[in-house]
């Protein structure tokens, strides 16, 4: 049997941390001829993941945009990535998640008659705007899979409700506790630590909580709201914690985050960090605020009780499992949930102790035997 041609697309941040692990077992195997196209739909943060991977892309398209919209970076897409499918003629293409690099790559798989793996595949709100535009960019590419790798037996069934044939549904984990694994077993960086000494984070000192707020739905109002809530539990436990947030690179995100937090004396904000800083601070951090989808599933691999700011998530089996909790964008909301877990050691110690329902690290060896494994049958 001649070896399966796989070209791996990637396009952000996230995208890479989940699917880095992925390749380099796709790199490995002895029936797989990969090959990996970045989109770059995010630049510098998805070139920082690779490096820390040692992994070099075959096709770099170099699409990022100061603020495009998102007609325009799904039109770039379009335009530049159908010539390297031409050119390489993969049997596979995987993709990873719900990005617009991954709803574009999946219409150009369906366009070019090439097969597609769809990596954490399932994940639904059931309200196309709540994530957006992620929601239906993951259906979409959903629609069009060949092979679905979904990362738990939720995600499964949420396939199956939607008609896919459970042939085509692997359940693998989820790679992002594979790309944790792997990072956190590495020291922490020189500037972790300096962090850490200059703002007396460690043992008989402060704790940490670490923030991220960047999605496209808590633009405008709701950033706001958030701001309010951390600057709140900025002054109530200014002797006892610090908060470190490092500040996506859009500007909807980036003027309002410095503009209300920028002199709170308790707050340190960060330019976007490398996944090796990034992993470590997680790993020394005593609670979590976010509304990325990708830290929810890397706080509950660390055990880390974790605040959703976000109204609904497709992630509801860390919120069954009990690692994650909902509280939405309402400051007073955030806070209480904060102080709560904060002061009450019982509530914590319940949510550091839930199980993780997310894998056990080894997601990249299952997701591509199962394409080694469903690739003769179509």
């Amino acid at each position: 049997m001649s070896k399966i041609r796989l070209l791996n697309i990637i396009g952000t941040r996230p995208e890479a941390v989940k699917m880095c692990p992925v390749i380099q077992v796709a790199q490995s195997h002895p029936d797989i001829e990969s090959y990996l196209c970045v989109t770059a739909q995010h630049r510098q943060m998805l070139d920082q993941v690779l490096s820390a991977f040692n992994i070099v892309p075959d096709f770099d398209l170099n699409l990022m945009q100061p603020n495009q919209s998102l007609a325009q970076i799904t039109a770039s897409i379009l335009q530049n990535l159908d010539p390297i499918l031409k050119e390489i003629q993969p049997d596979w293409i995987l993709v990873q998640g719900d990005t617009t690099t991954v709803m574009t790559s999946a219409l150009l798989a369906f366009y070019n008659h090439i097969k597609i793996g769809h990596v954490e595949a399932g994940l639904r709100t059931g309200d196309k705007w709540q994530p957006f535009p992620e929601e239906i960019n993951r259906k979409i590419a959903g629609v069009v899979a060949d092979l679905h790798l979904a990362p738990t037996q939720d995600a499964r069934q949420n396939l199956l409700n939607e008609g896919v044939e459970d042939w085509r549904i692997a359940v693998t984990g989820n790679p992002a506790i594979d790309a944790l694994r792997i990072i956190t077993s590495h020291p922490a960086p020189d500037d972790v630590q300096k962090l850490f000494e200059q703002h007396h984070i460690g043992l008989n000192q402060k704790k940490l909580i670490l923030v991220t707020a960047h999605r496209r739905e808590n633009f405008g109002q709701p950033i706001v709201d958030i701001c309010n809530a951390l600057k709140t539990l900025a002054e109530r436990y200014k002797n006892q914690y610090h908060i470190i947030y490092p500040v996506h690179l859009n500007p909807n995100i980036q003027e309002p985050v410095y503009r209300l937090l920028g002199d709170v004396e308790n707050i340190t904000l960060l330019p976007p960090l490398d996944y090796l800083p990034m992993a470590h601070l997680l790993k020394h951090a005593v609670l979590v605020l976010t509304d990325s989808g990708g830290i929810q599933e890397e706080a509950a691999g660390l055990h880390k009780p974790t605040l959703v700011m976000r109204e609904v998530t497709e992630r509801p089996e860390g919120v069954k499992a009990g690692v994650l909790r909902l509280v939405g964008t309402d400051p007073e909301r955030i806070v209480s949930n904060a102080v709560e877990l904060l002061e009450d050691k019982a509530v914590y110690e319940q949510m550091a102790q839930s199980t993780n329902p997310f894998g056990d690290g080894y997601a990249a060896e299952k997701i591509i035997d199962a394409l080694v494994n469903i690739h003769p049958k179509l």
